[in-house]
């Protein structure tokens, strides 16, 4: 190659330097500075929603829409600053938009899954709720693509939230308490009042049973060897499991305490029907 060329090549390169160094340090130095600047706006933003009585389950969604848009703003002022034609940036960025959109219509689904759920708010952080299926727990977080539920056990299930709308939603917090639904064997000899005067009696010393509802005692089904009772006293939802084991234990002792025996279904001899 002639020496010629390669000096006209350099002078050309050089001049390149030149004209777009500047402009390239300076959409560096706003892509840094903006990227700051747009993380301290989101967080002054939920801040502010939490200030504002905004829901827990609300602002880290919203200030993730948020963030998301003052970023891509932040893209486009960096492009035009690098002097490329934005139009032509926003139709090559809206056929790689739509190209990523179909390789990824699941996540599309549980983004606009998200969306609805939180506008209509099916849930909130802190419910016991079972999505469609096996998925029961708590809700620690509704993110823009998943519900984060944490299980009795403590296990963390990442529930997509295309998922969640897919089904029945059961929502166990909504109105503030739930029913334990638990049953007793009883002979039919034994004498129904006393057997209802003693459990009443016991769940009014369990700690973390309501009274307003009042628990509810009465006579199920009537079995080959056995009366079936259902107890149904209301417990709040953070206390189900306390409570489901509070009551079987209080019951037990008020039942042997006042003598009434349990039924077995095999093995018992058929007696005379109490009260």
């Amino acid at each position: 190659m002639e020496t010629g060329k390669i000096e006209e090549y350099l002078e050309m390169a050089s001049d390149a330097v030149i004209a777009y160094a500047p402009k390239v340090i300076v959409a560096l130095l706003i892509l840094l500075i903006g990227i700051r600047v747009i993380n301290k706006v989101v967080s002054v933003s939920v801040r502010s929603m939490t200030e504002r009585g905004i829901g827990a389950d609300l602002t880290p969604f919203l200030g993730s829409i948020v963030g998301i848009g003052l970023k891509l703003m932040l893209v486009f002022a960096v492009v035009t600053i690098l002097g490329f034609d934005v139009a032509a940036f926003v139709g090559i960025l809206a056929a790689a938009g739509f190209a990523v959109g179909l390789a990824l219509q699941g996540s599309l689904s549980n983004f606009a899954a998200g969306i609805i759920i939180v506008l209509f708010r099916p849930y909130k952080i802190g419910d016991w709720v079972q999505v469609p299926d096996e998925f029961f727990g708590q809700v620690e977080e509704i993110q823009i693509f998943n519900t984060i539920l944490i299980t009795p056990g403590k296990k963390t299930l990442i529930v997509p939230n295309s998922e969640v709308i897919s089904g029945v939603v059961t929502n166990y917090s909504e109105k503030g308490h739930i029913r334990l639904e638990l049953t007793l064997l009883l002979g039919y000899e034994e004498s129904f009042p006393k057997i209802k005067s003693v459990i009443e009696e016991a769940l009014r010393g369990v700690e973390g049973i309501l009274q307003d509802p009042a628990p509810e005692v009465g006579i199920e089904s009537f079995d080959t060897h056995n009366v079936v009772v259902a107890v149904r006293p209301f417990v709040t939802p953070d206390d189900y499991w306390e409570g489901t084991f509070a009551v079987h234990a209080a019951i037990k002792s008020a039942l042997s305490a006042a003598g009434i025996k349990m039924a077995y279904s095999e093995g018992v001899d058929l007696g005379p029907i109490g009260e």
